[in-house]
């Protein structure tokens, strides 16, 4: 019997969890998507492998043996996969760089520069991620190292390092009465509408909802969106304002979009990240380098 390791991923977070609410929610999937690939785990194994109450979802005892199991198949799984991967990136000498929009602001062409000339041969590719994966693909084992803004999900599991903090600002539209404001506070914001990253990114959109700075109001979401151009065009239509990065009034400068400084909100850090199993991975190191040389935090 086949069976997805999808499902099994599903199983475990469940089991885990006792709940699908916080497994949806740490696997960034619906509720319902979740509940439906349980049932068809249940159904390929033709058991039942949870008791459902009002109290959460209890593993049955068949489910209890398949839980002892899976966690170690899915550890050698993605242990396979990766290196996999990273052996045909070897082969072809590219190093596969992960980013999330502007990725490192302007050091990331320097940093590029210099993985070259460390790395002469080697090129590193990089490849930008949806809003909906903030690891920038690291926590599927898709590219090898990535240019990440903190927090995100599954970070603590990965290797992190920190580059350089940017003030946070707030994206209205040109027509918006708080454009004409020399500086916004945040508080001015908390009744607004506000263009947010999907509900499964958990943490990564609490956090440009700026959630845990609201002293308990709550957050009116006027639209959801997944890349840059459809989140400047949310904006510019008026469907709500939006915390971002101070560059990306650099990098995503358009007609119809004012940015303004935003106070009584956090700084917004910007990360090199890796998977603990490339520690000892010349070439992943050389860009890590590289990253921490080309944003003033080591001397190369």
């Amino acid at each position: 019997m086949d069976v997805d390791t999808r499902l099994l991923r599903c199983f475990v977070a469940v089991a885990e969890d006792g709940s699908l609410t916080r497994a949806a929610q740490r696997l960034f999937v619906s509720q319902p998507a979740l509940t439906k690939q349980i049932q068809q785990l249940e159904a390929q194994l033709g058991v039942r492998l949870f008791t459902r109450s009002r109290a959460g979802m209890a593993v049955t005892e068949a489910g209890r043996a398949l839980a002892e199991r899976v966690p170690a198949l899915l550890t050698d799984w993605d242990r396979t996969v990766r290196e996999t991967k990273a052996t045909a990136s070897r082969s072809a000498q590219v190093l596969r760089v992960g980013f999330v929009a502007s990725g490192a602001n302007e050091a990331t062409p320097r940093i590029v520069a210099e993985f070259a000339r460390r790395r002469p041969g080697w090129r590193a590719e990089m490849r930008q991620a949806a809003w909906s994966r903030p690891s920038a693909g690291l926590a599927d084992a898709e590219v090898d190292v990535a240019l990440v803004r903190l927090p995100f999900p599954g970070q603590e599991s990965l290797r992190v390092v920190t580059l350089f903090t940017e003030p946070r600002c707030v994206a209205l539209a040109d027509a918006h009465p708080l454009a004409a404001c020399e500086v916004v506070p945040f508080r001015a914001l908390w009744d607004e509408p506000f263009v947010a990253a999907s509900a499964e990114t958990g943490r990564w959109r609490d956090y440009w909802l700026a959630a845990d700075e609201r002293e308990g109001h709550p957050v009116d979401v006027g639209a959801v969106t997944d890349q840059p151009d459809e989140w400047l065009s949310a904006i510019a239509n008026g469907y709500g304002v939006a915390l971002a990065p101070e560059s990306a009034a650099r990098f995503y400068a358009r007609p119809g979009i004012t940015y303004r400084p935003v106070t009584g909100v956090s700084p917004s850090q910007v990360a090199v990240a890796w998977a603990p199993a490339d520690d000892s991975n010349p070439v992943v190191q050389d860009f890590v380098r590289c990253c921490l040389a080309e944003t003033g935090r080591a001397d190369g």
